[in-house]
């Protein structure tokens, strides 16, 4: 059953990104990248085991934002790109505010909920600041990388800049995924988890990132066609 989740996850999380490009233009994959860098850091929690690994949630999530920053990249440029980024940099250090404000409240009689709020997010300020770095980090060299195999590319095929994206989309993310991969497993899980789950957790999420990496590139080729067919709104693009 996890499996079958976690290939629906992917499937539709991809899939909402090209929906919201398609609805929204660029500014939908802003507020997608917000998005995404709040809920992910709340499933990473989760624990769970699946095709043989035992690994954390959020996995899918974490590689979606590295979708958003490729299509912006391909189609926008490096310095919408990096605003992406700043965005999710921004919603990151604003939610750790927001959850811990919660925890300072004293809940009435009648409350239910702050039990199971602050079991869930008194963990949370160490893991959101380990990914608030590792994010800062992992996907500027992300879009560094992006338009360094870029201009490699272009060079390659005597100027033409379409040639080539499966290249420069996976040789970028797959190594910003390592990278985002060992400092947030070790930086986020030491003294948490043994270090052989550390280990079992970082193997098999680079092992989600490879693949994720893989099937993102279907969709960083849609949204450049989308993109010059028109097919974004007016004045979104």
């Amino acid at each position: 059953m996890n499996e079958i989740l976690l290939v629906l996850s992917l499937l539709v999380i991809y899939g909402s990104v090209l929906l919201v490009y398609r609805l929204f233009g660029k500014s939908g994959l802003y507020c997608f990248t917000a998005i995404a860098t709040i809920t992910a850091n709340i499933e990473v929690l989760i624990l769970v085991d699946a095709f043989g690994m035992e690994q954390t949630l959020g996995n899918i999530l974490f590689a979606s934002t590295f979708l958003v920053t490729d299509i912006i990249s391909e189609v926008d440029g490096k310095k919408a790109a990096q605003k992406a980024v700043n965005i999710g940099i921004f919603t990151s250090v604003f939610f750790i505010v927001v959850s811990q404000s919660w925890l300072l409240y004293r809940p009435s009689a009648s409350d239910w909920a702050q039990p199971a709020i602050k079991e869930i997010f008194s963990n949370t300020p160490r893991l959101m600041i380990v990914s608030v770095l590792v994010y800062a980090i992992c996907q500027r060299f992300d879009v560094w990388a992006y338009h360094k195999w870029w201009a490699i590319t272009k060079k390659h095929f005597n100027g033409d800049s379409r040639k080539a994206l499966w290249l420069r989309n996976n040789g970028s993310t797959l190594i910003s995924q390592l990278l985002n991969t060992l400092l947030y497993t070790f930086g986020a899980f030491w003294g948490m988890y043994q270090f052989p789950t550390l280990v079992s957790i970082a193997l098999a999420s680079y092992v989600i990132f490879i693949i994720t990496s893989i099937a993102d590139t279907p969709f960083v080729y849609l949204a450049r066609k989308m993109h010059e067919k028109g097919s974004i709104p007016e004045g979104q693009q």
